[in-house]
C-alpha cells in the first residue's frame, strides 16, 4: 500500500493518502467547535493561511493539536513555507471522496452561527 503517512525529512509533515482518508475520522475532525472555525476560515479565505493568521480561545498547544487533527484526518494539507506552517483545505481530495459533504457541513455551520447569535 502506498502512503503519504510517512514524513520524508524533519520539515515534512505527515498527510494520509487520498485512498487512506477515512469518512469517520473527517467527521470526527469537524465535529469539534474550534476545528470546525478553523476549516470555515479556510473556506472563507480560499487560499493557505499561516497557523498564525488563526486566533483562537485555547492555548498554543491546544490549537496545535486541533491542526494536527485536521492533517491526520486529511481535511487539511500542512507544509511549511520558509518558517511558516502553511494550512489549505483538502477539497479536491474531499470532494472526490465525499461528493458535497464539506459544502453542506459549511452551510449547516454558516446557519448555526446565524442562529445561535443574537
Amino acid at each position: 500500500m502506498t502512503t503519504a503517512a510517512t514524513a520524508t525529512s524533519g520539515r515534512d509533515l505527515p498527510h494520509p493518502a487520498r485512498e487512506e482518508i477515512r469518512l469517520e475520522s473527517v467527521l470526527h475532525a469537524l465535529s469539534d467547535p474550534m476545528r470546525l472555525q478553523i476549516v470555515r476560515e479556510l473556506a472563507a479565505g480560499g487560499e493557505e493561511l499561516s497557523c498564525s493568521d488563526f486566533v483562537l480561545p485555547v492555548t498554543k498547544s491546544t490549537t496545535t493539536h486541533h491542526f494536527r487533527v485536521l492533517r491526520e484526518s486529511g481535511v487539511i494539507r500542512q507544509v511549511y513555507r520558509g518558517t511558516a506552517k502553511m494550512n489549505g483545505l483538502r477539497t479536491e481530495d474531499l470532494d472526490a471522496l465525499f461528493p458535497g459533504l464539506l459544502d453542506r457541513v459549511l452551510e449547516a455551520a454558516t446557519r448555526q452561527v446565524g442562529r445561535l447569535v443574537p
